[in-house]
């Protein structure tokens, strides 16, 4: 799959210095939903849902049902997040601030799916826990939540005053087999911070940036959570994001991840050898 002009606008992906960065530096967006009926793999928001509800005590989230779920307040977002990404939004909508006031007096923590202008919203998503938050005179939110485990939809709870779900925990899952040699998760890793590292370099170059040492992309965190970082470099290409969000194979998130690369590679290698036959022309005085 050839995703390269999604994912080559992306400052994120040429500045990236390490998984530790990924934890910095949280992007901004604003808190505003997207509604639509349900379609085929994706969650239905109400259009609706923006109605207000008279006051009560907070609820407790997340709150089990009888059948072992979780209930969790759902967030539709134009943006995939990932386990240990930051995000820093901007909380003005009614319903949505209705929900802040309840996370923020209770466990702090929400769901956010990913909702592309298409409406409707994705079945899984990621919990963002708020890290940091500013409430304003008029009631409007400024805060910093940071991703935490992934979960999949499987009803919904409610739509007013904002979307709650039944939600299930989501994990990679070992290999049933055993891999062949150089596609085992660690192997993969390696390559993709190899091909990772290339394609800061070259993004560089082709920008005017200066040559510099990239250095050590993972400083030795583990195959998962390095795979989930190198999906948010991709932040060009939600869609793409969301596939990678939702594999429960480490394997072969870090082997899609591989071949996005590669692509990009070529593509970048292409460009670079391009600018060097045919350099910019200086302007004329």
């Amino acid at each position: 799959m050839v995703l390269l002009p999604q994912i080559l606008p992306s400052t994120r992906l040429a500045a990236a210095a390490s998984p530790h960065a990924f934890r910095r530096g949280p992007r901004f967006h604003t808190g505003a939903a997207c509604s639509g009926r349900r379609v085929r793999g994706r969650l239905a928001t109400a259009a609706n849902a923006s109605g207000s509800s008279s006051s009560s005590s907070p609820e407790q989230y997340p709150s089990e049902s009888d059948d072992g779920l979780v209930e969790l307040p759902l967030f539709p977002l134009p943006f995939v997040l990932f386990p240990d990404a930051t995000h820093a939004l901007h909380i003005f909508e009614f319903r949505y601030r209705i929900m802040m006031h309840t996370v923020l007096q209770t466990d702090l923590r929400f769901g956010v799916v990913f909702a592309g202008s298409g409406g409707g919203a994705a079945d899984v998503g990621c919990v963002g826990e708020v890290v940091k938050h500013e409430r304003l005179a008029d009631d409007r939110f400024f805060l910093i939540c940071k991703g935490q485990e992934r979960f999949r939809v499987t009803r919904v709870v409610r739509t007013k005053p904002y979307l709650v779900a039944a939600v299930q925990w989501l994990e990679d899952r070992p290999p049933a087999e055993t891999p062949a040699p150089g596609e085992n998760a660690e192997a993969l890793a390696t390559d993709v911070e190899a091909l990772l590292r290339d394609v800061i370099r070259i993004a560089n170059r082709l920008n005017g940036k200066a040559d510099k040492d990239i250095g050590d992309l993972r400083r030795g965190i583990f195959p998962t959570p390095f795979s989930f970082y190198v999906g948010n470099t991709f932040e060009g290409a939600p869609g793409e994001q969301q596939v990678l969000l939702e594999l429960e194979d480490t394997a072969a998130r870090l082997r899609r991840e591989r071949d996005t690369l590669r692509n990009t590679l070529n593509y970048l290698t292409a460009a670079s050898a391009v600018k060097d036959v045919f350099p910019s022309s200086p302007s004329s005085g």
